[in-house]
């Protein structure tokens, strides 16, 4: 079908641009599906079975029955109707489809270009190890679910962040790839130089700083203190001791990891502009200048979304712009690396 050499490597290169696209959009989705509480609204894996949704009053009343029985209904949503587990059913069911939507995706296209023989060895290597990632991040996603259907009215922090950390991974593999493809080279993330050091390490901040926002959202720990600069009448607050530095399921505790390490990653940035612009790097300048306007809209977000009570609309474009913000601390990093 495509038998001219640069016309399949075109196409790969779409096809990877539009797979990076896919799995931005199901973290939105994701996002969201975590925003409105629906994750737990399908209580079983069915890989097959669930490709459809219920399609007969039957159905949703199954549905529905196997759902009361797990903690979140019936301590939170108690009085919940059908019709509105309809709407969160079809949350958690979109999320669903749309992951094997991506896994089909990724998949067949690959084994073209791997028959082909027309796409360099390092490439399809890579991309086979992002679709290790994909199926990984499914299973992740069930064994995150079924945290949430026994003694808990939601799903572990830890293994939501372990979810939605596979996720990033799997977008950064797929950004750094269509970098080196679109740049002609095949520079290596993990070469750790004098040089590139310092912007590993903000990306590390980054994705520590994600971490910590799943494990605000996890707990619902935004919940706790809605007030800024101040948590509450206080820098530190009342509730957080010395002693319990590292009990990761204080909510306050882990709100306050958060604020702080936005802080830090805030004097960084300025402490990398200062090295930037010292040092005359000129071609810094842009992706740094795209950078900071990212953090600061990011920042303002997590501060809107605090104090407007945490509004669905904010804090989903907090989320969205997370995720901009690894593709811009990326995009800065790959200028330096060899």
């Amino acid at each position: 079908m495509f038998s001219n050499e640069n016309q399949i490597n075109k196409l790969f290169l779409y096809w990877l641009i539009t797979s990076l696209f896919l799995v931005f959009f199901i973290i939105i989705v994701g996002g969201l599906t975590r925003l409105t509480n629906s994750g737990l609204s399908i209580t079983q894996w069915e890989l097959f079975k669930g490709i459809l949704p219920p399609l007969t009053d039957k159905s949703w009343e199954f549905y529905f029955e196997e759902y009361k029985k797990i903690p979140q209904y019936k301590f939170l949503n108690f009085n919940m109707t059908l019709s509105e587990f309809k709407v969160i059913f079809y949350w958690e069911y979109f999320h669903r489809i749309l992951a094997r939507v991506i896994g089909l995706f990724f998949i067949i296209p690959l084994i073209y270009f791997y028959l082909s023989k027309k796409i360099k060895k390092e490439y399809i290597k890579i991309c086979y190890l992002i679709f290790v990632m994909i199926l990984l991040q499914g299973i992740i996603g069930w064994y995150m679910v079924i945290s949430g259907l026994t003694n808990d009215v939601t799903v572990s922090h830890y293994r939501l962040s372990i979810h939605l950390c596979t996720a990033i991974l799997i977008i950064s593999s797929m950004f750094w790839l269509i970098r080196n493809i679109s740049a002609g080279k095949n520079k290596t993330f993990f070469n750790f130089s004098i040089s590139t050091l310092p912007f590993q390490i903000f990306f590390f901040l980054i994705f520590i700083q994600i971490i910590l926002g799943a494990f605000v959202s996890g707990l619902d720990a935004g919940r706790i203190y809605q007030t800024w600069p101040l948590m509450g009448d206080n820098y530190i607050p009342n509730d957080i001791f010395i002693i319990n530095l590292l009990e990761l399921n204080n909510h306050s505790l882990v709100q306050f990891y958060h604020r702080n390490l936005a802080y830090i990653i805030i004097l960084y940035v300025l402490f990398l502009s200062v090295f930037i612009y010292k040092n005359k790097i000129a071609d810094l300048y842009n992706p740094l200048k795209i950078l900071l306007f990212i953090l600061l809209l990011q920042i303002s977000l997590g501060i809107f979304t605090l104090i407007s009570g945490l509004n669905i609309y904010i804090a989903s474009l907090h989320q969205i712009t997370s995720v901009l913000l690894v593709f811009s601390a990326l995009n800065l990093y790959y200028f330096t690396a060899k």
